[in-house]
């Protein structure tokens, strides 16, 4: 039997980034991994019809930015249908 890789540690640096970019802090690490939880488990439950495919958080000392994205099909339909009239 082969080796199981994760398919996300494999592909992170090469065509994945990180989901969560902050620099941690010892005395804050484990509050801020806990915090990051939430807001995930947040955004999934409230915004699940929203079609948020991920949810990345940034940190700095004073300031938290979410960044939600959101899996756009219907752009890319629009641009085939346009193409193809062309």
């Amino acid at each position: 039997m082969g080796q199981k890789v994760n398919p996300i540690g494999l592909r992170l640096g090469i065509n994945r980034n990180w989901e969560s970019r902050w620099f941690p802090n010892k005395s804050t690490m484990p509050a801020n991994v806990a915090e990051d939880n939430k807001i995930r488990k947040f955004v999934k439950k409230e915004l699940y019809y929203a079609g948020v495919a991920q949810t990345v958080i940034e940190r700095t000392t004073k300031k938290l930015e979410l960044l939600l994205l959101r899996l756009v099909l219907v752009l890319l339909l629009v641009k085939k249908v346009l193409m193809l009239k062309n």
